[in-house]
């Protein structure tokens, strides 16, 4: 799985960010902070988690001052107990104070993505079921919560709407249903959103790489998974794949990844996960 971030757009993030941030100048610190007055800084995490963004905090300090020493003690993917440290930050007293809040604001969304997609994933371990996020980021930050997504063990579904063909079911309502596909361009993928038993079997017909069952109950879920895998629909190569959406969460996903869905997908990794306490401290 690709764990890496496109640099440029960590500097979009963390530029904007810091520009939002501290406008015209941090004004408490430039007023109380000497100068030249350097320290030694930890940022500590205060509850279990699963740590991702140090790089992007890196970046946060480093923008503000690039000779900032910045020592990682932990790293994206590892789980850390509360009270541990994860990062030693030295230099300018000045600029660490000015960097802190941003540093830290993208640190605990980040671990907080890949905390949680970690529980989804470690609930469905006995089977091959994959969890995927969806498209309900925060506007502006989705490569980076889509990272911290493959960081808990989590796959990405499409990254925009320019990446795959997904009808769902306004473009039905909008075409009046449909009888034959659109015309795929090459190397694209097409899913089709269906929601209940008589939309999938009539989506099945076309064969599309993935169905969409948008909030079916369980026993139509396994009856659509029985009916993908019998005699006539194994000739379809590759096989057309199941996606489990809508009104899942940790009490229900090992029941839904037990009836032999290919993967699930997830809003609440990234539209409305709890952020993980973290502070950083000057020693």
């Amino acid at each position: 799985m690709d764990l890496k971030l496109d640099q440029e757009k960590i500097e979009y993030v963390v530029r904007h960010s810091l520009v939002e941030d501290i406008g015209r100048g941090d004004i408490t610190t430039q007023l109380t902070i000497p100068k030249d007055k350097e320290v030694v800084a930890k940022i500590l995490v205060k509850e279990d988690c699963v740590v991702c963004g140090i790089e992007v905090a890196e970046r946060v300090f480093k923008t503000i001052n690039s000779e900032i020493i910045f020592k990682t003690l932990a790293k994206d993917g590892q789980k850390i107990k509360a009270g541990k440290p994860i990062l030693r930050i030295s230099g300018k007293a000045a600029s660490i104070l000015s960097s802190e809040r941003v540093a830290l604001n993208l640190l605990t969304m980040l671990s907080g993505i890949a905390t949680k997609t970690r529980e989804y994933v470690e609930q469905i371990e006995p089977y091959k079921t994959k969890i995927s996020d969806t498209r309900k980021t925060l506007p502006g930050l989705r490569d980076l919560q889509k990272y911290a997504v493959r960081v808990g063990g989590g796959y990405n579904h499409r990254m925009g709407l320019d990446e795959m063909i997904l009808i769902k079911d306004n473009h039905i309502k909008v075409t009046e249903g449909y009888e034959k596909l659109p015309s795929v361009p090459k190397g694209f993928k097409i899913e089709i959103e269906t929601q209940n038993l008589e939309e999938f079997k009539h989506a099945l017909r076309f064969k599309p790489d993935v169905i969409m069952l948008d909030n079916m109950g369980l026993e139509d879920i396994k009856e659509a998974v029985k009916i993908r895998n019998n005699t006539e629909f194994k000739s379809h190569h590759p096989p057309t794949q199941l996606e489990a959406s809508g009104g899942i969460g940790l009490n229900n996903v090992k029941r839904i990844a037990a009836a032999g869905v290919d993967i699930i997908s997830i809003g609440e990794l990234t539209d409305s996960v709890k952020s993980i306490d973290m502070s950083l401290e000057i020693f």
